[in-house]
């Protein structure tokens, strides 16, 4: 497989539910080594660069019983899947018993199999990292307990449902600073020097079977965050923080293994610096959903070193649905931000089609739910244009835009271009639920004296053609209905061929 691109597009699939959907052996689930070429072809959206199988790892027999007899987690179950039987509670995924590929998924064939389908189609194979925790039944439990923060006997009789009984030793039970205890797994200690080498030896077997880790809330491990969380039960801190001493490790025998940071906490900067390829972009996330233009353009003025190391999302099995979250407008227009900007881009399973029950992790099957032709058909249009015209490809450059004495809708507007020396392309997206219009202010200095067509590769049909010294002089003039978007490419074209065209771009 050659090296990862500079900003790939991933996929994230739920291994579980989608093997369960492909259906098996008496009602059972497909294994990954007997799915079929056209059943990989059919889960896969056009522009993919990498495909994240969510939850292949084994999953540990005590976890399910404990997630089958939690009164809260079956709630949520039911929330999410009316019928929830206990053979749908199949386990949390980031509750692991040991990093071999579950046996009910093909086991360590099954996931070569499913590699070699993805590298056929020149797609890379991301896999889960659980550097935090495991499952009270993996088998550093009994024969690593020096792994582990431990409690005293004080700890355990003032929280004892924090604490774990394994061979007369008290472990904790995992979790971050700002929840109880999670009861299904238990605490690693990161400040352990014999945890770190075995991490690090962990993370290169992974690497042996796939080209990239997503490691699961990957600042819990971070010095000062496993300071503030575990105090004096995790030991003195090491003068080497947690993720450079273990990435080194590991790619001094895998250069090219791609490592993407779960980060919350604004500790995406942090963790970049630690030696993680891309790091979670919760904060673009929560703005676009919640927010207005103003903090969405405020958070795009960042370094763009830092911004092409982030992971651009709008849902991932942690989030709620898009199409749950948002109204369409606003979802659409947030998915063309997404698909346009810099950095890695994630993309979930269900979303495109607007599924909109966010389907727990224990389970894996989904509830019934129709598909949104004309979301479906927008999602892919986007995806499929915005990679086969290259758009991402070049420099980027948040742009200006500006309004009038009586029209300060302007304020609503977000824009960037793209471009290199064999193509330009310009981003503008009304992030409101009103009409919008604004000048936006072009960066290319060589506009003048020629004319330049422009076509929304996303909204087939809508083309403009413009001269290049109003261009410059006044800016690109657009007009934009409640969270509408164009997406242009640019391009010259001879003036002799020019009609006057008395419109203006927007729609």
């Amino acid at each position: 497989m050659s090296s990862w691109p500079d900003q790939p597009v991933i996929w994230e699939v739920n291994t579980a539910a989608w093997l369960r959907e492909l259906g098996g052996p008496a009602g059972g689930r497909r294994r990954l080594d007997d799915v079929s070429s056209a059943e990989w072809d059919a889960l896969l959206p056009p522009g993919v660069d990498a495909v994240w199988l969510m939850g292949v790892w084994e999953r540990s027999p005590a976890g399910i019983a404990i997630a089958r007899g939690n009164a809260g987690l079956r709630s949520d179950f039911r929330a999410a899947l009316g019928d929830v039987t206990d053979a749908d509670i199949v386990g949390s995924p980031y509750c692991i018993r040991s990093y071999s590929v579950d046996p009910a998924f093909g086991g360590e064939e099954g996931l070569a199999a499913a590699r070699a389908e993805l590298a056929r189609r020149g797609l890379r194979l991301l896999l889960d990292y659980v550097p935090n925790h495991v499952a009270p039944d993996h088998a550093w439990t009994t024969e690593h307990p020096e792994l582990f923060v431990h409690g005293s006997s004080e700890d355990v009789g003032a929280h004892p449902e924090a604490y774990l009984e394994v061979g007369g030793a008290h472990l904790a039970h995992g979790r971050d600073p700002y929840f109880p205890p999670w009861p299904d797994v238990v605490q690693l200690n990161a400040f352990e020097p014999r945890l770190r080498q075995a991490t690090a030896s962990t993370l290169a077997a992974i690497g042996d079977r796939a080209d990239g880790v997503r490691c699961d809330m990957a600042m819990l491990m971070m010095n000062a965050v496993f300071a503030r969380t575990w105090g004096a039960n995790a030991g003195p801190e090491p003068a080497a923080d947690f993720w450079p001493e273990v990435l080194a490790q590991v790619r001094a025998t895998h250069p090219g293994m791609v490592f993407v940071a779960e980060a919350y906490w604004d500790l995406e900067w942090d963790l970049q610096q630690q030696g993680f390829d891309f790091c979670y972009d919760k904060r673009l996330y929560d703005r676009l959903v919640h927010e207005d233009a103003g903090a969405v353009r405020a958070h795009l003025g960042a370094d763009l070193g830092y911004q092409h190391r982030l992971v651009r999302f709008l849902e991932n099995h942690d989030e709620p649905r898009a199409a749950a979250a948002m109204d369409k407008g606003r979802e659409r227009a947030a998915a063309v931000v997404i698909a346009t900007l810099p950095g890695a881009t994630l993309w979930h399973q269900g979303q495109l089609a607007g599924r909109r029950v966010r389907l727990p992790v224990f389970l894996d099957r989904w509830p019934d739910e129709p598909v949104d032709p004309d979301l479906l058909a927008f999602h892919e249009r986007l995806l499929a244009a915005t990679e086969e015209r290259k758009v991402r490809a070049g420099d980027w450059a948040l742009l200006g835009v500006e309004g009038w004495p009586d029209n300060d809708s302007a304020h609503q507007l977000l824009s960037w271009s793209w471009g290199d020396a064999t193509h330009r392309a310009v981003v503008v997206v009304n992030l409101s639920a009103q009409a919008s219009q604004g000048r936006v202010a072009l960066p290319w200095p060589d506009l003048e004296g020629r004319w330049w067509r422009l076509t929304d590769i996303v909204s087939p049909g809508t083309t403009f053609d413009r001269e290049g010294g109003e261009l410059a002089a006044a800016g690109l003039y657009v007009d934009l209905p409640p969270w509408g978007y164009n997406v242009f490419a640019v391009g010259e074209i001879p003036a002799f061929l020019m009609r006057p065209d008395p419109t203006h771009a927007g729609r």
